[in-house]
């Protein structure tokens, strides 16, 4: 991880900090920072919106102190109904700090809203206001919509968390309905003679500021009239009677700092100390002589620190912290361009669009991309910004977070800054770092896949000590393979680096003891996480659907549901004649794929080459493949040949097990029933695989089967794995396409893994349209290696 330089910032009327307790605090600030990098991710689905029935289509982004994330290889993700029931828990591998996956909507469901979670094991350490969380409309989220306004309330935040007597303060606010929703509204803050101080009115989603220097003695309340006529009044207690408050502003290059302290504060507020900090990193330290004026300034220059969340703390001088606020910075290292270049676009029914995708940086990229319906789909409230630069970094519900990254008007940024002072944020926890104790770390981060552990039960663990259990894997479609795992003086035992979709079967047996296996227990786990469908959690403070859905999107979404309702009943009530005359019969590349491809190397996504009936001509495999796939490059021949594919290198399989060039080039063609080219990423070896990979498969005797599922001699049981996802499907229409069926696809175009680098920066798109969209919107989002983000948007029309 990077480790940001600390800076110590001196002024001429800036005093020595006392080194006893600030060596404490640096030291122990090296220890979180390096010790307890936090995870953030952000989920991009394939639109904003979805209608029961639908299948949901969404990748995962893992960054860690603003890099792809090296600390975790699982991802789980939690879909909650509207009243925090666990409809459904998956589990993706993460590749490259990305992991892919689909969600099936059931067609009865009847709540509002779906309530997404999405974790790793790592991030349960830390509150669970920093999981990425998320509530996805359904069916527009009427049944909340249509609902009646609810009472509105105002929060108050003064600027650096507290009011003191006699120090003038800005104060924020936020105007929220029972919901947690922003509402307008207007008033004044007056005292307890009713004398008006200040005029209050929202600036945007609900937030404003106004000004007050409390007096000693004195009371202060606000009257408003919310938007819609009804009054209100919320006094403003817990005003301290001495102090320091800090005041912060900030251009492209400077953070102007403001500090004032109460005439009559102790001696421990006259030596003050400043801490600024940036993701658990020490960045500049100010010691404050304030012993014969109660007011200073300084400026901290800004200008060279990474985009995102600058916390300052001021703490006494026996290192109490009294006053804290955090700034957002946008020095833009966080991002990097990509553009999208339509090249050809035709929004007639079933019409054929192709735009192309180029990242002129040369490092390696790995983005999603979608294009949907754009009258059906308002804007979505979140983007890969948002969730890495904000939601993940302050506690409660932000209104429309996307918003904030559009431009860098002068606007948008003062709007951002009310964001800043209005929402709790990642604080530390300075009582712990000062007396020296480090995180509390309950969850330790994954690093590998899944694992094959358990223990043994029924006998004295002595008695397994340094025994050996055999297992044989077997997977759904017969393919096998065998592990081994050591057992320890306490009966447990772990191999890791499983990886597996779906479910297998474990048998398992001693090694060369078959009494212990009638003697004994075994309890097989995959060693991942697991939580129950049924399980109940509260949903927390976000409000149970944005608001800002567009009434017409509402009506686009419900004329898409009705039609794929109208097709779920005309294929019901299909005869068999019918269904018999317009079944498909299963090509014959599927049926090789059900042949010879297993597990993983099933299905995916690629190229499929049919040589089961033999060539003319005697060429070598390699030479077959020359021309055949897109961007494919071959180099040489035979062993001594060279792959190179978007950049990188395939890797090679022979019959499903690992091989290289030299082993496939001496394969004559005619010896070969079928070869599979997939596009990265590949999975099928659970890592490596980033340039996809060649898999090649010999020829083998009629009737050969891949084996039975019976081991004779073992125990066995039922071990489950990563879920199993749908694809997204892509129709290509010809002129045999069915006309009959209409055609009502929301998300026009799907893909999770488009991947760039100096060679390959360009990755070009080709999809149908379907038979109503007439306005489209294409949606990418991504990281690069080194942690920086894109977003681009633009709409087909």
């Amino acid at each position: 991880m990077k480790c940001l330089k600390l800076i110590i910032v001196t002024f001429f009327f800036f005093g020595v900090i006392q080194p006893t307790y600030a060596q404490q605090i640096d030291s122990m600030m090296n220890v979180y920072a390096e010790g307890f990098p936090k995870e953030k991710i952000h989920v991009h689905f394939d639109r904003p919106y979805y209608n029961t029935g639908d299948t949901l289509f969404y990748k995962a982004y893992l960054l860690a102190v603003n890099e792809p994330s090296l600390l975790s290889k699982n991802l789980y993700v939690e879909w909650y109904d509207t009243s925090g029931v666990l409809v459904k828990q998956t589990v993706s591998p993460l590749f490259q700090a990305t992991a892919k996956g689909s969600f099936e909507i059931p067609a009865n469901y009847k709540g509002a809203f779906l309530h997404v979670k999405a974790f790793t094991r790592w991030m349960l350490n830390d509150d669970i206001a920093y999981l990425f969380q998320k509530n996805i409309p359904i069916n527009g989220g009427a049944i909340v919509i249509g609902k009646l306004p609810e009472p509105s309330k105002i929060v108050i935040f003064p600027e650096s968390g507290v009011l003191v007597e006699g120090l003038n303060s800005r104060v924020a606010f936020k105007a929220l309905n029972q919901s947690g929703l922003p509402v307008k509204l207007k008033g004044v803050l007056i005292d307890a003679q009713k004398k008006v101080l200040d005029t209050i009115k929202v600036q945007h989603d609900g937030m404003g500021v106004f000004m007050l220097r409390p007096l000693a003695g004195q009371q202060y309340q606000i009257n408003w009239t919310d938007e819609f006529g009804r009054s209100g009044i919320t006094k403003i207690t817990d005003i301290k009677k001495e102090g320091a408050v800090l005041t912060v502003r900030t251009n492209n290059e400077k953070a102007f700092l403001q500090f004032e302290r109460s005439a009559n504060a102790g001696e421990t507020f006259k030596h003050m100390n400043l801490l600024v900090h940036m993701n658990q990193t020490l960045m500049f330290k100010v010691g404050l002589k304030m012993v014969e004026r109660n007011f200073q300034r300084a400026e901290i220059p800004i200008d060279e620190l990474p985009t995102g969340i600058v916390q300052f703390t001021l703490f006494t001088s026996d290192w109490i912290p009294v006053a804290e606020r955090i700034v957002f910075i946008n020095n833009h290292t966080h991002d990097f361009s990509a553009k999208l270049n339509p090249i050809y676009t035709n929004l007639n029914k079933r019409g054929l669009n192709s735009f192309e995708i180029i990242v002129s940086d040369t490092t390696m990229t790995n983005m999603s991309v979608s294009v949907y319906d754009a009258g059906a789909n308002s804007a979505d409230p979140h983007s890969i910004y948002s969730s890495f630069l904000l939601s993940s970094e302050i506690k409660g519900y932000v209104h429309n977070p996307a918003y904030y990254f559009q431009s860098d008007a002068d606007s948008i940024t003062s709007k951002l800054d009310l964001v800043m002072m209005t929402n709790g944020w990642r604080k530390m926890n300075w009582e712990q770092i000062k007396a020296g104790i480090g995180p509390e770390i309950k969850f330790m981060p994954e690093n590998n896949f899944m694992s094959l552990k358990g223990s043994v039960f029924g006998i004295k663990p002595g008695m397994v000590k340094d025994q050996q259990l055999n297992f044989v894997l077997a997977a759904k479609d017969s393919s096998k393979s065998l592990l081994f795992a050591g057992i320890d003086g306490n009966g447990n035992f772990e191999q890791t680096g499983l990886f597996f979709y779906d479910t297998l079967k474990v048998y398992y047996g001693f090694n060369n003891n078959s009494k212990l296996s009638s003697a004994t227990q075994v309890k097989i786990e995959n060693g991942l996480l697991r939580k129950e469908n049924g399980a109940k959690v509260n949903l927390g403070s976000i409000p149970p659907v944005w608001g800002g859905i567009d009434s017409m999107a509402i009506v686009r979404m419900n004329y898409f549901l009705s039609e794929q309702e109208k097709l779920r009943r005309l294929m019901a009530s299909a005869t068999l004649s019918e269904v018999v005359v317009k079944a498909k019969t299963k090509s014959k590349l599927e049926v090789l794929d059900e042949t010879y491809a297993s597990g993983l190397f099933s299905r995916g996504d690629g190229y499929s080459f049919d040589l089961s009936d033999g060539m003319a001509a005697p060429i070598d495999i390699l030479t077959y493949l020359q021309g055949k796939v897109a961007g494919l490059q071959i180099s040489g021949s035979g062993a001594g040949a060279s792959l190179n594919w978007r950049g990188g290198v395939p890797d090679i399989y022979l019959n499903e097990m690992r091989a290289d060039v030299g082993m496939v080039a001496t394969i004559p063609v005619t010896d070969v029933a079928y070869i599979k080219v997939f596009r990265p990423p590949f999975f099928g070896s659970g890592g490596g695989g980033a340039s996809g990979a060649i898999v090649v498969y010999t020829k083998k005797g009629e009737g050969a089967s891949k084996g039975g599922q019976n081991v004779k001699g073992m125990e066995s049981t039922i071990l489950a794995g990563y879920s199993r996802f749908k694809e997204f499907y892509n129709p290509v229409y010809d002129k045999s396409a069915a006309a009959f069926e209409p055609d009502t696809r929301n998300t026009l175009y799907w893909n999770p893994y488009i991947m760039t680098n100096k060679k390959s920066p360009r990755y070009k798109v080709e999809f149908y349209n379907n038979d109503v969209s007439t306005k489209l919107q294409i949606v990418l989002e991504g990281i690069n290696a080194k942690g920086k983000m894109t977003r681009v948007v633009r709409v087909l029309e």
